[in-house]
C-alpha cells in the first residue's frame, strides 16, 4: 500500500525535496523556451561579446601608455624649439642683435666707431645677416670682447678679421682713450629662419643679383 509524502522519514522528504529542486533548476536552465534557458542564453552571448572587448582594451592600454610617452618627448622638444629659438630666432631682430653686441663692447671696454649691416645673405634653411664692425680697445679688452660675443643667446660668427696696432693707424678718425693698443675692423654674423624674408629676397633675386662682397 503506497503511503503518502507526509508520512516519509524526513530525511527522505528534504533528499527528495532537494533532487526536485534540482530537477526544476536544470529544466529551467536547458529547455528553450523557459525564463531560465533564455537567461543562461543571453549570459552566454554576453560573454562571448565581453572577450573581444577586453582584448581591445588591453590593446587600448598600450596605446594610452605609448600616448603619455610621445607627450613627454613632445614636452621635450617644445623646450629644445624655444632654446633653437632664441638661438636663431624667426625674425631678424634687428636691434635687438645690435644692442647684444653693444653690450658685450661696453662691457669688455672696446669701443664700436661704426656697425654697418650688410646684405642678408639667404641660404637652403636660414638666412646670415651681416655687420661691418670697427672697434678699437686696449688687446686683452679685445679678446674678452670676442670671448663674450661667443657666450652671447644668438649663435654670432666673427671672421673678415683685420687688426693693427693703434701705433701704426696714423689715420684715426677718432680720439681713443689711454691704454687703447689695438684698432680693427671684422664682420659679426647671425642669423634668423623666418620665411617672410624669403619670400622678400626670392623677389629681390628675380629682378636683380645682389652684388657679392
Amino acid at each position: 500500500m503506497a503511503t503518502s509524502f507526509r508520512d516519509w522519514p524526513w530525511p527522505l522528504q528534504a533528499l527528495a525535496s532537494v533532487g526536485l529542486a534540482v530537477v526544476l533548476i536544470l529544466a529551467g536552465l536547458y529547455i528553450p523556451g523557459l525564463p531560465l534557458a533564455n537567461v543562461r542564453d543571453q549570459l552566454e552571448s554576453a560573454q562571448s561579446e565581453l572577450k573581444p572587448l577586453e582584448a581591445e582594451v588591453e590593446n587600448l592600454r598600450v596605446y594610452k601608455q605609448r600616448r603619455a610617452e610621445l607627450q613627454t618627448e613632445m614636452d621635450a622638444l617644445q623646450k629644445q624649439l624655444a632654446t633653437l629659438q632664441t638661438i636663431v630666432p624667426e625674425d631678424k631682430q634687428t636691434d635687438e642683435f645690435i644692442l647684444m653686441v653693444q653690450r658685450a663692447a661696453l662691457s669688455s671696454g672696446v669701443s664700436i666707431r661704426s656697425l654697418k649691416a650688410d646684405p642678408v645673405a639667404q641660404k637652403p634653411y636660414y638666412f646670415e645677416m651681416p655687420f661691418e664692425v670697427e672697434a678699437d680697445g686696449p688687446y686683452y679688452s679685445v679678446l674678452d670682447f670676442f670671448s663674450k660675443l661667443g657666450r652671447l643667446s644668438r649663435i654670432i660668427n666673427v671672421g673678415d678679421l683685420k687688426l693693427a696696432s693703434i701705433g701704426t693707424n696714423t689715420n684715426s678718425k677718432f680720439r681713443v682713450v689711454p691704454g687703447t693698443s689695438v684698432t680693427g675692423t671684422f664682420t659679426v654674423t647671425t642669423f634668423f629662419t623666418n620665411p617672410a624674408e624669403q619670400t622678400s629676397a626670392t623677389t629681390k633675386g628675380a629682378k636683380g643679383a645682389p652684388a657679392r662682397r
